[in-house]
Formats: C-alpha cells, structure tokens, sequence
C-alpha cells in the first residue's frame, strides 16, 4: 500500500512539473527545467558543501561569462551564483555558530587576508563608484570565503588536494584542446590567438596566466618518483598539452611568469641564501641604475613589435617604443599613479578604475589601443590597481598576503619530511610565483578562473602548514 501510495505520489508530481514547464515554456520562460538542479545543489550545500565546492572547481573553466548584467558589471555561469550561496551557507553556518576553527583564523596569511578584505569594504564606502564598488567587494568575498576559508577545512583530507589539482585541469585541458584546434583552423596566425578560447576565456592573457598556475603542480607530478608510471606518464601528456597551450596562446607575460617561476625553484631547491639573493638584487639594482641611459636607449631603438613569429614576439617583450601593447601598459600604470596621487588614502574604490582612469591620460601617451570607454581592461597591474582604487593600503595589504604566502611557504617546505607534500608546497609556491609575477603585468583577481586556483593554492599553504604544526605539536 505504502508503495501505491509512493508511486502515485511520484507521477503527480511529475505531471505537476510537466504541466507547469508547458505552460511556462507557451510564455517564452525558458529557465524552470534549471529548477529541479537549483534544487538537488541547495541539497548538497547543506548536506556536502565540499562537494558543491568540487563541483564549482569542475565547473569553472567551463564557465561562461556574461559581461553586462547592469551598471558595466559582469557575471560568470554558473559558478558565481553557485559561490554566492556558499558565502550565503558559511554566514548561516559558521558566523551563526560560531564554530569556525580558530587556529585558521589566527594564521598570519588568514589575518593579512582578513584585513586585506576589511580595507576593501570601507574604501567600498567612500568610493567615487559606490555600486560597483559594493558589487566587487561581495564578489571578492564570495572568492576568497568558498576558495580559502571553507577550502582550508576540505584541504585537512590531503586526498582533497590532488582531487582539486585534477577537478580543474581536467576542462582546462578541453579548453585547451578547444582552444589549438581553432588556433589550427586558423593558420596559427598571431591575431586570432586573442580571441580564439572564447566563450570560456574573455581573452589569451587570463587564459595563459590559469594555464601557467597549473604547469609546475603537473611538472611536480611528472618527475616524482613515487607515483605510478601510467599516473606519470599521465602527467606528462596534460603537461605537454598545457606546453602548446601556453606556447600557442602568445602571451609574453606568461612565458616570463614560468621563467620566474624556474628561478625561484632553482633558488629553493638549491637552498641559496636569502642573503646571497638580496645582494645580488642588490647590485643588480646598482648596475640597472648606473647604466639606465644606455639602457634606455637600448629598448628605444628596438622596433620589433608584437609577431607570430615566436623568436620576434620574444624580442618584442623589451620594445617599449612601438608596441602598442606594452605602451598602452605604460599608459595605464601611470594612469594609475596620477590616480593615487589625487586619492592617496581610500584611492576611488575597488573595481572602479576602469570608469575613472579615462580623465588621467595624457594625450602623449595615448597608443592607437587607447580608449576612454573603460572598456577593455583595467591597470594591467595586480599591485598598481589597488593602489588607484583603494589606496596606498590596499596596495600594502595585498603586499602582506604575498609576504604571509611565501614566508609561510617556505618555512613549511623546508620543515616538511614527507616528500610528497614537499613536492606539492614547492609546485603550488611556484604557481603563485607564476601567476604574481604575471600580476606585474595584469590582474586577474576578480576573474573567477584566476581567483579560484589562486585563493585555493594559498589555502593548501595553510592546511598542511596547520597540519604540520598540529603533528609536532606547534
């Protein structure tokens, strides 16, 4: 009887929900079959939250990005709304019990983080755009909550770790492939490489920054030993697939990012003295400023721009005479100087540079790229941008989330005696060398694809960094 009862429970609710799709799809509403799966995701964010935090990971290089949702602002699919009601869940949860581990809260990335997002809210108050500033400090939050607060807790499962590694670079290897078989459709031709990973990346820089994140995580899988071969031999193909990717993306930025990134790892590997380091930056330094003239000169009377040639688009890294992509880059860091200089304290609010740098360029310094649209970017600076929107102490907190990350990083890998976790703090140190090395150049941050893995990398610092001192007893 109890079984009658459920099946016929079954197919009226069924013939409710036929009904009601009919009728609304006669009305040209086309949303409601998303219902049932709004639905059975509410349900797992409050029965298995980290699931739902996977799903996002999966889901996020596939996310499509919808630019104008009002007021110039943008929203991506379906991962922001999905990281919105995380946010939502962790207010009700955690604020509302107040059961959030302490020892989390207490670690110094968390309270350079913390404060980092404290500043951002108030500069969100007074700023000249206060709409849009709200709209980027909720997005921050619904970033760094899901992918560092709440990837903390999930990270203590170390198995979690590499489930995130794979979660990502799974799609990110289908957009790549994607992405090369356009790029081949097109000849391999320079100027299509802009352009040609949409709809799933705006443009080649996010792109190439994302891909140059994960390259060292999938060296590390490559070379250690202990793995299988066949996980191995696995790694080596995603790594080779990311090598074209980031080959055939053409973007210099991020081939310089992996050049920093070796460095770094040649400097930790070989256990080189931090003293050594500062003195040869040092003189460095000294002799950069003792021979500017010629230096300058130099870079002057290099003409070549930007090419499809690999060798010559290298070579035009340094041209800082007719590449209009590197003088408009110009263009936009002094922007964002002259910004700073008139608002020097709460700078113009977060996320608003985009609508108030037009006024700051100066007709000599405009490039045949510039506009005062706002349209087409921001000041290609992760530490420049802040200083123009939220003033000289957002620059400076953002400064002590990246000291917190490294100085944490690197006594944690050389405290650590499993070798595997070795291996993963080293790579995932360097794959936030990769992407803020690229930050001198560009910022990412408020692009889900680069502020997941990014927040999510730092998160890993921290857990094992927690775990360790749990187990030693720290």
């Amino acid at each position: 009887m109890t079984q009658q009862l459920q099946t016929k429970y079954f197919y009226l609710i069924c013939g409710f929900f036929i009904s009601v799709n009919a009728l609304l799809l006669f009305n040209e509403f086309y949303l409601f079959p998303l219902f049932p799966l709004a639905v059975l995701v509410v349900i797992l964010g409050f029965l298995a939250i980290d699931k739902l935090l996977l799903l996002i990971v999966f889901c996020t290089p596939l996310a499509l990005n919808i630019d104008d949702v009002g007021l110039g602002m943008g929203i991506s699919l379906p991962t922001e709304p999905l990281m919105a009601g995380i946010l939502l869940l962790f207010m009700l949860k955690y604020l509302y019990q107040g059961s959030y581990d302490s020892r989390i809260l207490k670690h110094p990335i968390s309270i350079a983080i913390m404060l980092n997002i404290v500043w951002i809210g108030l500069t969100s108050i007074t700023s000249a755009m206060p709409l849009v500033s709200l709209k980027f400090f909720i997005s921050r939050l619904w970033f760094v909550v899901p992918f560092y607060f709440l990837a903390v807790l999930m990270f203590k499962h170390l198995s979690n770790i590499k489930r995130f590694m794979w979660l990502f670079m799974i799609p990110l290897g289908g957009v790549i492939v994607y992405t090369v078989i356009r790029m081949w459709q097109m000849g391999f031709e320079k100027e299509f490489a802009h352009w040609v990973m949409q709809p799933f990346f705006k443009d080649h820089s996010v792109y190439a920054a994302v891909i140059a994140i994960f390259m060292p995580v999938l060296a590390g899988f490559v070379f250690y030993k202990k793995y299988h071969i066949n996980y191995r031999v696995i790694s080596g193909l995603m790594f080779l697939l990311f090598s074209i990717g980031m080959l055939l993306s053409y973007t210099r930025a991020a081939w310089v990012s992996l050049l920093a990134a070796l460095g770094v790892f040649v400097l930790i590997y070989f256990k080189i003295k931090i003293r050594t380091v500062v003195i040869a930056f040092a003189a460095a330094f000294t002799l950069l400023l003792y021979f500017q003239e010629d230096i300058f000169m130099s870079l002057e009377k290099n003409r070549q721009d930007s090419s499809s040639d690999i060798a010559e688009h290298v070579e035009s890294i340094s041209n800082v005479a007719t590449d209009a992509s590197n003088l408009e880059r110009l263009n936009r860091w002094n922007c964002a100087f002259k910004m700073f200089m008139e608002r020097p304290v709460f700078g113009w609010g977060p996320g608003t540079y985009q609508f108030q740098y037009a006024s700051f360029q100066h007709s000599s310094e405009l490039t045949i790229i510039s506009t005062n649209a706002g349209d087409v970017g921001n000041a290609h600076s992760e530490y420049l941008g802040p200083l123009a929107e939220e003033g000289l102490l957002g620059a400076l907190t953002f400064l002590a989330i990246v000291i917190a990350v490294f100085y944490s990083a690197i006594k944690l890998y050389f405290r650590l005696k499993d070798k595997e976790l070795k291996m993963l703090i080293l790579t995932i140190m360097l794959g936030l060398v990769t992407y803020l090395t690229h930050g001198f150049l560009n910022n990412f941050l408020d692009v889900d694809k680069a502020s997941v893995p990014f927040w999510a990398f730092v998160a890993v610092i921290v857990a094992v960094d927690l775990r360790e001192n749990k187990e030693t007893g720290d």
